[in-house]
């Protein structure tokens, strides 16, 4: 006769077993964790890229000029923009609140409501830059709080054609 001896592994003890389920706790922790971080993680790339986007939006500085704002008022409503222009020659009031005054684009005229002291160097027939909306999206009638004075010699020579005028013409 011949023995044959089989090996059996030892009977599985509550040492054992709790060792497992010691490790298996330790495991699920530390996927927890993971996915916490990873949570995290996206929400403050989000909130970085939301910020990108949003600041770098806000920072542009850009403006219309009378033409371009007139042509494409109805889209622009009542939000506030910057509006560049030539003060049409003997069309500023002054008011309780500030001044009123036209700017012009060569044919395009833009009544302009302001609310504010103007700058020192304000007075007719220089370009400014006024802060403001329309006061409709059908109306020629800009409501402005701020005025912006370009009085750089060097504006003129790098803008040759912004706010050129028709020789014998103010606007």
């Amino acid at each position: 006769m011949t023995e044959t001896t089989t090996e059996q592994s030892p009977p599985a003890t509550a040492e054992s077993a709790g060792g497992r389920a010691v490790a298996s706790a330790v495991t699920a922790r530390r996927r927890r964790t993971r996915r916490r971080l990873l949570v995290v993680f996206a929400l403050l790339v989000a909130a970085l890229v939301f910020l990108l986007i949003e600041g770098l939006g806000s920072s542009l500085d850009y403006f219309d000029t009378v033409g371009q704002a007139l042509s494409h008022r109805a889209q622009l409503g009542t939000s506030t923009f910057r509006l560049e222009g030539n003060v049409v020659p003997g069309s500023i009031a002054s008011t309780a609140n500030g001044a009123d005054f036209r700017l012009c684009q060569g044919a395009h005229v833009v009544d302009v409501v302001n609310t504010g002291n103007p700058p020192a160097l304000f007075q007719s027939n220089i370009p400014v830059v006024v802060v403001g909306h329309f006061s409709s999206d059908t109306s020629r009638t800009f409501v402005s709080n701020t005025i912006m004075v370009k009085h750089s010699a060097t504006y003129t020579a790098q803008h040759p054609n912004r706010l050129r005028v028709a020789a014998g013409t103010t606007c």
